[in-house]
């Protein structure tokens, strides 16, 4: 079995909004996000964690910020290309561990359907997609309320290997 593991970061600031992506759920807040596509970190950091896991690049390199084709693009539909990129190299994942982190809002009630929503998208079981939410006590741009950011550690079994 050829196992991978790969990290993936991604933060954005916050900007003038109503609401907020992440994980592929919208979530009603007083701010938006700055960012090319709907700026959501967490899928961000899953697509740049499988990407590196299964030796693709990164993010930028298969969507990049300077192609008006992905102006305001759903995330989701970013991770699901990331997905059928590392089917073709036969992977599947194993697990993701996630953890997001932002002062407000509190993600708490949010992280089961985003859960959901990221279990889906990989084609894999909802055991195997832990999200954590904390914040950064006051510290630094997010500890001021200024953005989010995602951290992920993911795995990758690669099948029809020995």
């Amino acid at each position: 079995m050829n196992l991978r593991i790969g990290f993936g970061y991604d933060t954005h600031r916050f900007t003038n909004g109503d609401h907020i992506v992440i994980g592929g759920e919208k979530i009603l807040f007083n701010q938006g996000i700055d960012a090319h596509s709907d700026g959501d970190v967490l899928l961000h950091a899953i697509c740049d964690a499988l990407l590196g896991a299964a030796g693709l690049g990164d993010i930028g390199k298969h969507f990049p910020d300077t192609e008006a084709e992905f102006k305001d693009i759903k995330s989701t539909l970013l991770l699901e290309s990331v997905v059928s990129e590392i089917e073709k190299k036969n992977y599947v994942v194993g697990n993701v561990d996630s953890t997001v982190v932002l002062e407000r809002p509190k993600l708490a009630e949010h992280i089961p359907v985003m859960q959901e929503n990221i279990y889906k998208l990989l084609k894999i079981s909802s055991e195997n997609v832990s999200i954590k939410a904390t914040t950064n006590e006051g510290m630094n741009f997010i500890g001021g309320g200024e953005g989010v950011a995602a951290f992920v550690v993911v795995t990758l079994i690669q099948q029809g290997v020995s």
